[in-house]
This record gives structure tokens, C-alpha cells and sequence, in this order.
């Protein structure tokens, strides 16, 4: 990225040889996240990250298809879906259209068979994430792909926290739309993309001079698609090896976890899991203490999503899987990545056992 800061400092969009220039860096980048997930280089659209990238998929078929005169406003999507997609779909049904919240199992999944029964003839999308971002399950995409496909239905999937985690093909998956993001493959904030199927219509939520084929409009970001573009092909060159390490790791830190302190449970165990994500909760240990005593000594957790990390309220997924206020309150995320390391995994299980029975000392529901 550095020498698109200080050298390669051109427009995108200009003729001249330096917006040509930045131009050719763009169009690599674009390969590179194509070829992550098994798109057409044309097909990917380039935003701001994933909240972007969720909102002109939703907004911009709801509104497309509206302009075209369909009648259809209804809208199928879960309940433990991430705020930018939760809060779009809420933010229009105050505009009229109607949307089915789909429940999920107690391991976080949502039902393809529920999917079917909330299909109705003036059914426009259906948006569901293809794997969370607080518990790690993998919803069962291809399945809801193809029915959506036979009920001929647009199919959207916010793909932020999947893709560069576990293969992603766009083609098995058959998802018309898929939101991606940047920084979760160690690329710069601040930059994502759309898969945008080919034909598939798109009204743009920013309208300007027309850039990214008009779907997108606003001077490109050059040197965070730039990062987002090299993190796409290191992401896709190591994913495999990466995948099967970084879930030994996470294994790893559950089953150690479990045999040096009692009464924890993994959130959503049983399910197919993100290999680099783990939701432990702790019974009779305050998650904000947890995360504050684990902070001093050099270990940063989550009691949620890093969206919302620094709200009480409780975590509307573990809400969805029926935990109760008091567990939802004790759960932390661990998030690995492929710069975890088995002494990092070994540096939690040192300190979280005597962190946890202090914190219980002071909880009047604990008994030993």
C-alpha cells in the first residue's frame, strides 16, 4: 500500500497515465477478491466494508425491484443475522415492506426447511449470513441457495466473516449477492466488496459520478483496495494449511479450557464452526470482568461482537439460541487468526483459570 500513498497517487478514474496506473492496481486487486471466492472479475464491486457492502445488497434489490414496478416487499432473513443486515431489514419495514425473522436450533443454525415455509409469492430476497460473527456457525448456504434458485428468489449472504476463513465458491453456494470485508483477512479497514451476480439488478445506495460500473459511485479508495486485494490472494494461497492449523489451535484452547475449569461450555459446539472462532461461557463469572482481567494481562477477547463489545445489552444471537440473560452476560469470543500461536493458546489457559475463580469468589450464585 505504501508506494500507492506516496508515488502511485493517481485517480482511478482519470485518462492520464497516473489514473491508468491506479487504474491497473484496481483491476488486479478485483482479480485477486474474485478469485477468493470463484467470481468473474466483473462481478465484484468494490465499497467501504461489509456494513456497505449488506446495505446496497439489501436496499438496492428492494429498490430496484420496486422501481421496476413488482409488487413483491416481503423479506426472509434469521435472527442472529449481523446489525448491518438486522438493522436494514428492520429500517424497511418502517418503509412499508414486511420481513419473516427466521428462529434458529440451539446450536445457531438456521433450518432450510423454514426457509421454504416463510416463502411467499411476493417474496423479493432472502438474506442469510453465511457463517456468524459472535458464535462461528456455518449456515447451510448451498441448501438455502437452491431453494432460492427453484423459487426463483435473489439470495443474498453477508459472507464477511466466511470468506479467507473456508473455501468460498460462489457458484456452489448460488448466491446472487455476497458482502465481504477487508480487515477480517488482515487487510486495511475501511474497504470491502460485493459479489454481484452477473444480471442480477442493483440500484446504487450512492449515486455520483458512476463509478464501479455506476453500481458504486465515489473515488476509489486505490490503496485499501490495494491491501484488500493482496490480503485476498495471501488469504486464498494458505487457506487450506491455514484453516486445518488454525482449528487444531482452536480446539485446542476449548479442550483445555474445559479440563482446568468447571462449568464452561462451548456456545454452539455440535455445529459446523468458523475454525478460527470460539464462544466459551462461563457460569457464575461476569463477561465484562472476564474481558477486563484478561485485557491486564495482554489478552483481548470480546463479549460479543467487535461491533458492539463496549454495549451491556445482551448479545442477540446467544439471545436466539435460548441463553438466558445471566449466561449471556458470562460469554466471551476468542477470535484466532493466522497470527495465533500455540504459546498464545498456552499463555489463556495459564491465566484464565485463577482469573475465572477470583471472579467467582465474588459472585453470591456460585457455589463450590
Amino acid at each position: 500500500m505504501m508506494p500507492v500513498f506516496t508515488e502511485h497517487f493517481g485517480n482511478a478514474s482519470s485518462i492520464h497515465w497516473f489514473g491508468q496506473y491506479a487504474k491497473a492496481l484496481i483491476d488486479d486487486a478485483r482479480q485477486q477478491v474474485a478469485k477468493l471466492i470463484n467470481a468473474e472479475v466483473s462481478e465484484i464491486v468494490f465499497v467501504s466494508g461489509g456494513t456497505e457492502a449488506d446495505n446496497l445488497a439489501i436496499r438496492g434489490i428492494a429498490e430496484s425491484l420496486r422501481s421496476k414496478g413488482r409488487q413483491g416487499r416481503h423479506i426472509i432473513t434469521s435472527k442472529i443475522e449481523h446489525h448491518a443486515v438486522l438493522h436494514t431489514c428492520g429500517d424497511l419495514e418502517k418503509q412499508g415492506y414486511e420481513v419473516t425473522w427466521l428462529p434458529v436450533s440451539v446450536d445457531g443454525l438456521v433450518d432450510p426447511d423454514d426457509v421454504v415455509k416463510a416463502i411467499r409469492p411476493d417474496t423479493i430476497l432472502i438474506s442469510i449470513m453465511h457463517a456468524n460473527n459472535e458464535i462461528g456457525t456455518i449456515q447451510p448456504i448451498a441448501e438455502i441457495g437452491a431453494i432460492a434458485d427453484k423459487a426463483d428468489i435473489y439470495f443474498h449472504s453477508d459472507g464477511v466473516q466466511a470468506m479467507g476463513k473456508i473455501p468460498v465458491d460462489v457458484r456452489q453456494l448460488k448466491v446472487d449477492l455476497y458482502s465481504m470485508s477487508g480487515h477480517k483477512i488482515h487487510g486495511p479497514k475501511g474497504v470491502g466488496a460485493l459479489f454481484v451476480k452477473k444480471g442480477t439488478p442493483l440500484k446504487p445506495t450512492m449515486t455520483g459520478g458512476g463509478h464501479e460500473r455506476n453500481r458504486r459511485s465515489g473515488t476509489e479508495n486505490v490503496a485499501g483496495i490495494v491491501g484488500f486485494g493482496v490480503a485476498a490472494r495471501l488469504a486464498r494461497e494458505g487457506l487450506n494449511s491455514e484453516m486445518n492449523r488454525v482449528r487444531e489451535l482452536r480446539d485446542q484452547l476449548e479442550a483445555g479450557l474445559k479440563s482446568k475449569i468447571e462449568a464452561i461450555h462451548v456456545n454452539a459446539e455440535n455445529a459446523p464452526r468458523l475454525p478460527n472462532t470460539s464462544n466459551i461461557m462461563v457460569d457464575c463469572a461476569e463477561g465484562e470482568g472476564l474481558v477486563i482481567a484478561l485485557d491486564l494481562n495482554g489478552i483481548a477477547v470480546s463479549t460479543g461482537s467487535a461491533c458492539s463489545s463496549g454495549s451491556l445489552e445482551p448479545s442477540h444471537v446467544l439471545t436466539a439460541i435460548g441463553r438466558t440473560p445471566d449466561e449471556n452476560h458470562g460469554s466471551l469470543r476468542f477470535s484466532l487468526s493466522s497470527m495465533t500461536t500455540e504459546e498464545d493458546v498456552n499463555c489463556v489457559l495459564e491465566a484464565m483459570p485463577g482469573i475465572v475463580e477470583r471472579l467467582r469468589e465474588l459472585s453470591p450464585h456460585y457455589k463450590r
